[in-house]
């Protein structure tokens, strides 16, 4: 008897389908093993940014000093320039209020020394015009003696001569009268007479010596006197100008003491200016480290950071010293960041959904302390932009694109444990970085 359930259950007389699946399934393996596959390195790493001044910023106390008073509380969003903190002086040397007003009466002070040394040099100068004037006329009136007694000299030159003169004809006259006494010629009258003349004439000749005598010391007198007088002219002039030096050292050192006290109210102005703590630049702050009013701070401490509002974000990515090689700048990679939702088919990165792409900028030539290399990743303009969400320090996990191969290839390359191909690419010029 034929049962009807045999035949359903068992399909006896139904021919089989499983050889035409079997080809079709190695058919289609075929065609996979032949459909491309992009080649990747799965990098991780975390949200940064290109510029040192768009990092967060620490904020630090510019001098010692007691807070008084906060202005800002943690994530406070503050300007460029806002008030921080008050602080108050702790230092001895800046406790005086008025230290300001009273290092700039010293500097009046030492002005009005510098004013009083420069008076006094101008009257020292005149004091110099007037001894070399008074100098000058002194010689003047030396020199015009000299040559008084000069001509004098000259005149009594010539009445000597003509004394000389005189007495060698009476000397002849007085021979020829005494030759003619003893010959009985002339009277002894006569003779005498001729004798007196003799001896006026020796007389007059020996005054006449005498007188040119003194003439000539006077002559050595008025020498001595100028020379006196130079040399006394010359010890008051050198007087006269060592107190012109004197005045003159007095306020250069003013000078000095008037710029290091100008410096010192320049710096005593700065310092005030000091007690507020400004935020260096638009942001959020946060990490306040000090409790409250009253605290002490030391100088450079650290009171808290200030994270900034415009960022121009970039990727850190930690490469395996391994792939490191297969890196290249302008290479793109596909960022997945923590927090955004994303669906990632590894070896068809453009199909996968919720990636944002790079491109590799720079690349690091020293490891860093985790054994990596880092690389900096910036957003590719040319493509969709990167979320305006993401924050400083947020994981990012990388998938750095390499070559287009078959997938039978990747297959092979995997089953021999060769590296991925190397990936040729076209650098980012100075122009597109600056973009």
């Amino acid at each position: 008897m034929k049962l009807k359930s045999t035949d359903r259950i068992y399909h006896i007389h139904r021919d089989s389908r499983v050889k035409r699946w079997f080809f079709i399934f190695m058919g289609s393996c075929l065609i996979v093993l032949f459909l491309p596959w992009t080649q990747n390195i799965k990098v991780r790493g975390n949200v940064s940014t290109l510029y040192q001044d768009q990092r967060p910023q620490q904020l630090n106390s510019p001098i010692p000093g007691r807070i008084i008073k906060w202005h800002v509380k943690n994530g406070d969003n503050i300007k460029k320039g806002d008030t921080i903190l008050q602080l108050a002086e702790i230092k001895e040397d800046y406790l005086d209020p008025r230290l300001v007003e009273r290092t700039q009466q010293q500097v009046k002070a030492k002005i009005g020394v510098r004013d009083y040394y420069q008076a006094k040099i101008g009257t020292t100068n005149s004091q110099l015009t007037a001894l070399n004037a008074s100098r000058e006329l002194k010689l003047s009136q030396l020199k015009i003696k000299v040559s008084q007694l000069n001509n004098k000299l000259i005149g009594e030159e010539a009445e000597l001569v003509a004394a000389n003169n005189e007495l060698k004809l009476s000397e002849d006259q007085f021979n020829r009268q005494k030759k003619m006494y003893e010959d009985g010629l002339v009277s002894l009258t006569q003779f005498q007479q001729r004798s007196v003349s003799f001896q006026n004439a020796m007389a007059k000749k020996t005054a006449v010596e005498n007188k040119l005598a003194q003439t000539r010391q006077e002559i050595s007198t008025v020498n001595i006197e100028q020379s006196a007088a130079i040399q006394d002219y010359t010890e008051k002039l050198s007087k006269t100008e060592g107190e012109r030096f004197q005045s003159m050292g007095q306020i250069e050192g003013n000078a000095g003491d008037i710029a290091k006290l100008e410096n010192q109210v320049a710096n005593y102005k700065a310092r005030q200016s000091l007690y507020f703590v400004l935020a260096s630049q638009e942001g959020q702050v946060v990490q306040l480290s000090k409790a409250g009013i009253g605290e002490i701070l030391k100088e450079t401490e650290s009171i808290g950071t200030i994270v900034p509002k415009k960022v121009d974000y970039a990727v850190e990515i930690y490469v395996k010293p391994v792939d490191l090689p297969l890196l290249k700048n302008g290479q793109k990679v596909m960022c997945i960041f923590d927090g955004f939702p994303a669906i990632v088919f590894s070896g068809w990165p453009n199909t996968s959904y919720g990636t944002f792409t790079g491109r590799v900028v720079a690349i690091e030539s020293n490891i860093s302390v985790n054994g990596l290399f880092k690389a900096l990743v910036i957003e590719d303009k040319g493509q969709k932009p990167w979320p305006p969400q993401i924050k400083m320090g947020a994981g990012v996990q990388g998938i750095a694109i390499l070559n287009d191969v078959p997938i039978w290839y990747e297959l092979w390359r995997n089953i021999n444990g060769f590296p991925p191909d190397y990936y040729n690419v076209k650098a980012i010029s100075t122009d597109e970085k600056a973009k």
